[in-house]
């Protein structure tokens, strides 16, 4: 079967891959969509270290599934689309033991420590499958990134009370900013690109910022009145929101990371002890969070087209990573389709 791959930093081919062995516990899906995820960006950047080469990349899918093994539940049926937790935890590791198998110093992601979904077929257990009545699969493609901001939502306790800033209006601070609108807090967006900000006020941000042209810190202090952030979280990776994200937010408030910074971060701790922050990583969902994203999606709440930058055939993954290489402001969300093809090939 066909697959596309990165062979290394800015070196890909469409090649082809061994199909997959169903076991007994596993579905096989045919894939009929992938998001183009910032981790994929930066594979062919060269910039992901957790990566090895060759790697078929991509793990934001959308599928139907075409056979399940023997020892798949009834309830999982061929003919069903469905999306899918693409992580796969030790089951061992202290984070394992607890329960938070997002964050296992095991984990292995498709796409990055193994083979991704950029490919005709893929086999995956049934554990890791969400059903959806969701019948736009390029929609379908858009729940892990949204489910990954619902987890860092979940993970700084967001309620109706809260004035929350969100650092970042790509896929996942998207995400971000619907978790909160669901949960009922009042959502600030921050971003460099007035048309992602178009976009956050369209999911239901009650106020943007374009930080470079507006002071961020001085906008959320009149904005509150003096106060400060109820919650911070920062979906950008760059050491100034890093620092921004403990700057703004209040006394007793909550700070979330989500973004990788590639520099080291320079605090002034003073402002962390003083204000007894709670500050916390966020990393992948639960499944959880999954369900959430799909029941959020399916019930209309979300302007999922909006989102969608661009959608591209297999045929042009390449040309996919090279555009969002040459101007990353433009892109919120790339979407690869694949063509009918047969399962059984």
């Amino acid at each position: 079967m066909r697959a596309f791959y990165i062979d290394s930093p800015g070196v890909t081919r469409f090649g082809t891959a061994t199909p997959p062995e169903m076991k007994e516990n596993e579905v096989l899906l045919k894939v009929q969509r992938v998001g183009l995820c910032g981790s994929d960006l930066n594979t062919y950047r060269g910039r992901n270290p957790l990566v090895s080469y060759p790697r078929i990349p991509g793990h934001e899918i959308a599928g139907e599934i075409v056979k399940v093994g023997t020892k798949v539940p009834g309830s999982i049926q061929p003919g069903q689309l469905v999306t899918l937790n693409p992580y796969k935890n030790c089951g061992e590791c202290p984070a394992c033991r607890k329960g938070r198998i997002n964050a296992c110093r095991n984990n292995q992601t498709m796409g990055v420590q193994r083979e991704g979904a950029l490919t005709e077929v893929i086999a995956v257990p049934w554990e890791r499958i969400i059903k959806a009545s969701v019948k736009e699969l390029n929609h379908l493609a858009l729940i892990e990134p949204m489910a990954v901001g619902f987890h860092a939502v979940r993970r700084g306790r967001a309620r109706k009370t809260d004035k929350v800033i969100v650092f970042g209006c790509g896929a996942i601070g998207l995400g971000v900013i619907a978790g909160c609108v669901r949960a009922g807090a009042e959502v600030v967006a921050v971003d460099i690109v007035d048309r992602k900000l178009e976009i956050a006020h369209a999911v239901g941000a009650a106020a943007t910022i374009n930080s470079r042209s507006q002071d961020v810190i001085e906008f959320a202090k009149d904005y509150t009145r003096g106060d400060g952030m109820d919650l911070a979280i920062e979906a950008v990776g760059h050491p100034q929101t890093f620092v921004d994200c403990v700057d703004v937010a209040a006394p007793a408030g909550r700070v979330v990371y989500i973004g990788y910074s590639q520099a080291p971060v320079s605090y002034d701790t003073k402002k962390i002890l003083t204000k007894e922050l709670d500050i916390m990583g966020s990393r992948g969902a639960l499944q959880q969070d999954f369900e959430d994203a799909v029941n959020y999606v399916e019930a209309g709440s979300y302007p999922a087209d909006a989102t969608i930058t661009r959608v591209f055939d297999f045929e042009d993954a390449d040309t996919a990573l090279q555009l969002w290489e040459d101007d990353p402001n433009a892109v919120t969300k790339f979407i690869i389709a694949q063509p009918e093809a047969s399962s059984r090939d």
